[in-house]
């Protein structure tokens, strides 16, 4: 379980790939803040 291992967070990283362990960022919770934070001023 270390840099080498591609089932894991650390693995997934120095890959530079994606998955269940290291998802990307959701544009939906992005978009959401904004909003929010454009609503409250």
């Amino acid at each position: 379980m270390g840099k080498g291992d591609k089932k894991s967070r650390k693995g997934k990283i120095t890959k530079g790939t994606y998955g269940n362990r290291r998802p990307h960022k959701s544009k939906k919770a992005a978009a959401t803040t904004e909003t929010q934070k454009s609503e409250s001023k």
